[in-house]
């Protein structure tokens, strides 16, 4: 086991709170309607929702090596709700490997390790 830390900002560590258990719930509701109708076309609306929570989750991963393959939706593409589970599900990876590498023991309580 490793004992490398990384630190993070403050900022981030809180933003990554904010937006993990609203990430969650869209990609939960995305992956429940991609499993019934995949094929389904996502309305604009929806689009600007989602992707104004992934901008600021990528505020988190600005400087995590996967933001190269984070990618926004296109609203003028009309993605299926299959493509919006694909992407978020990626953010989720994300945002989940970032709190591996930022959060852990620090020697007496689970916290962020912050600069």
């Amino acid at each position: 086991m490793s004992t490398d830390k990384f630190y993070t900002t403050r900022e981030k560590a809180g933003t990554h709170d904010t937006m993990t258990p609203l990430l969650q719930a869209m990609y939960t509701e995305f992956k429940e309607l991609s499993k019934k109708k995949p094929d389904s076309a996502v309305s604009k609306s929806k689009i600007k929702i989602v992707n104004r929570l992934l901008e600021r989750v990528k505020t988190v991963l600005s400087d995590e090596e996967s933001i190269e393959f984070l990618d926004m939706l296109d609203e003028d593409d009309v993605p299926q709700a299959s493509d919006v589970t694909l992407i978020l599900s990626q953010y989720v990876a994300a945002m989940d490997a970032f709190r591996g590498k930022h959060y852990g023991w620090d020697g007496s309580n689970h916290a962020w390790f912050i600069k």
